[in-house]
């Protein structure tokens, strides 16, 4: 069973900006994500563990969110909202849920279902339907600029929600009007329900086609969360393009047997599987 905050050893919002401890908060994104699939007998664990250090490099490292309903707050969209158990791990971890309302994950009446609801604290925007998130982001980036507010909106993207025409839609209207404070992660890991993203619909090269449409592009390993901090506070958001970050990772990255493997799009685990991960998960530390 997972641990209260005081029995782990650190206050949630201690992990913030520590550098090192991003790798730290990566690890128990990852035990969570394990522990509560298992407990919920649900899938979409490889997506999971594929945006971990993504997730970590952004709410333990560069987030700007003082309070949940400040107005300068940053803003993030899970547009890949498959992947929302990662996310509410990060909400645990910075204390803006309790680690009961975290156990609920999967249950009945539970606010913790399989993709994001804004009524939980620390998510603005419900998301699911693929494609979509972007526009969501890029309506917020805008309404800073409408209302004269200084923050950041981002925009965490699955390389294969680039297939949806929406998102190239979304990626137009924010390079016209130079939404510099949008800030897009593509978790590049070449996989998506039913096969290899190049075999479905290929989008390569990446970076090339967002830098066609007018963006800032960098391209960084996904598995380094202080990477994604760092580069993202070095971008300027105050004027010019919009941003996009292309982070290459490893679908199913922490568990040998889950790693690039279609299957664990949906699939849950059988009792030896999750026993097997544990292990891993604990050996890595």
């Amino acid at each position: 069973m997972l641990k209260s905050n005081e029995a782990l050893g650190f206050a949630p919002q201690s992990l913030i900006g520590q550098g090192s401890e991003i790798d730290f908060c990566a690890n128990k994104i990852r035990r969570i994500v394990v522990d509560l699939s298992k407990q919920a007998n649900v899938g979409h664990i490889g997506s999971a563990l594929s945006v971990s250090d993504l997730l970590a490099g952004l709410f333990c490292g560069t987030l700007n969110i003082p309070e949940l309903e400040s107005p300068v707050r940053d803003r993030f969209v899970l547009s890949k909202g498959h992947a929302a158990l990662a996310l509410y791990a990060c909400l645990y971890l910075r204390g803006w849920i309790s680690e009961d309302v975290l156990k609920t994950f999967g249950t009945d009446g539970t606010l913790l279902g399989v993709h994001p609801e804004h009524r939980l604290p620390g998510i603005d925007f419900s998301t699911g339907s693929l494609g979509q998130g972007l526009s969501i982001a890029a309506g917020a980036a805008l309404a800073a600029r409408v209302q004269k507010l200084d923050y950041r909106v981002f925009a965490l993207l699955s390389d294969a929600e680039c297939n949806e025409g929406a998102v190239w839609e979304s990626i137009m209207f924010a390079a016209h009007h130079k939404l510099s404070n949008l800030i897009v992660i593509i978790d590049l890991n070449g996989q998506q329900a039913f096969g290899h993203t190049q075999e479905v619909l290929d989008i390569s090269p990446m970076t090339r086609r967002w830098e066609a449409f007018g963006w800032d592009v960098q391209e960084i390993d996904g598995h380094n969360g202080e990477l994604l901090a760092e580069t993202i506070n070095r971008l300027d958001t105050k004027s010019g393009p919009p941003h996009v970050i292309v982070a290459k990772t490893i679908f199913g990255k922490g568990v040998s047997y889950m790693e690039n493997k279609i299957k664990w799009h949906y699939s849950p685990m059988s009792d030896a599987e999750y026993e097997i991960a544990i292990q891993e998960l604990e050996a890595a530390k």
